[in-house]
């Protein structure tokens, strides 16, 4: 049973099944609410051209459709669109297909507007090397058509035999004329077009202690280098420094290496990205990235754990949607955030196995 009390853009929901669940604040106006739950691992999200909310289960193997056609700010139901997938992450809508990065290739299935389940098998697009230090796939189309790939290193720090690894790569719709991108990425598990640009978030190494490295937002370009595994960011916007723990290399190699242009605390894990394009939120957070911060594993106080908002011209980072960290006590994890046909904007939880719902209601 839940009981909701709302004051200010806080959700405090009762205990599901014995669980305690997090009270979630969001800034003065705004609302917070569930869209759906009961899933085992959700990640990403798609909004299909007629506004259904697509979702990858990963653990579950499936990915499921969240119509709300009746326009309540809820899921009416949960439709598996496709199952027996292998731990399905990235999804896109191009061309008529939906693809989905499963951990060892991108797949497509033919999609109409309105279609809930597939009406035929997968048609396998792109291979990728499969599960390793990191397991997620993620794929985005830009304005040129052509399909962008990131798959992240199968390490920590170390040099990648597979170049596709640590990095993104471009290809054509069908999978064919593939290209690295960008490479020296260690984790870049967000992408997203905006203003003819692509961003990614990035997840630095570990066992640097807890203040190293800082996570970073980036912009991505053509024959691009960040850094992995040999330097990374510590000050956005400025050359990158040598790390020191994996081996010293020339000094051209961290000059050339493009920074972050924008920081958060390290090890907090920053993982989907969405441009808020909606007309509902004040004008303010439009053209804002918002990006989900997983959150840490390995520092002494634990960081991430929120949403947060990132300018993409100054760079500045500020705390959005928090709640899911109560202390030391983890609450939930944030995974990616998808703007809703109807301008609210919907967050992935796959620490408490549900999709939360921010609308700015100005009360």
């Amino acid at each position: 049973m839940r009981n909701r009390l709302l004051m200010a853009g806080v959700l405090a929901l009762a205990g599901l099944a014995g669980a305690q669940t997090p009270t979630l604040k969001a800034p003065d106006g705004f609302k917070v609410t569930v869209y759906a739950d009961g899933f085992q691992q959700p990640r990403f999200m798609a909004v299909a051209p007629n506004g259904d909310v697509f979702l990858s289960d990963s653990r579950a193997g499936t990915v499921v459709v969240l119509p709300d056609r009746d326009r309540n700010g809820r899921a009416d139901r949960q439709i598996v669109f496709a199952s027996g997938l292998n731990r399905p992450h990235g999804l896109a809508f191009h061309g008529g297909f939906l693809y989905v990065a499963n951990t060892d290739g991108v797949v497509r299935f033919r999609y109409a507007g309105g279609q809930t389940k597939a009406s035929g098998a997968a048609q396998r697009v792109v291979p990728l090397p499969p599960n390793g230090g990191h397991w997620t796939r993620t794929v985005a189309f830009g304005p040129d058509g052509r399909m962008y790939v990131s798959v992240g290193s199968n390490c920590n720090v170390c040099e990648e035999t597979d170049d596709r690894r640590a990095a993104v790569w471009v290809y054509d719709a069908d999978g064919k004329n593939g290209k690295p991108y960008a490479t020296g990425l260690r984790n870049a598990v967000g992408l997203e077009w905006f203003g003819g640009t692509l961003y990614a978030t990035n997840n630095g190494r570990d066992m640097l202690g807890d203040d190293l490295p800082p996570e970073g937002f980036y912009k991505l370009r053509a024959g691009g280098f960040y850094g992995w595994p040999y330097c990374y960011t510590v000050k956005a916007g400025q050359a990158q420094v040598w790390d020191r723990d994996f081996g010293q290399r020339s000094a051209q190699t961290c000059q050339s290496a493009t920074p972050a242009f924008a920081l958060t605390t390290a090890h907090s894990a920053p993982l989907g990205l969405a441009f808020y394009s909606g007309t509902t939120f004040p004008n303010q957070y439009r053209g804002q990235m918002f990006a989900a911060l997983h959150g840490s594993w390995n520092r002494t106080e634990k960081s991430g754990y929120k949403v947060v908002t990132v300018n993409p011209q100054t760079g500045q980072v500020r705390d959005f949607l928090t709640g899911f960290l109560r202390g030391g006590e983890v609450l939930g994890r944030p995974v990616d955030p998808v703007v809703a046909r109807d301008g609210a904007l919907l967050v992935t939880d796959d620490g408490e196995g549900r999709v939360w719902r921010v609308q700015y209601t100005g009360k």
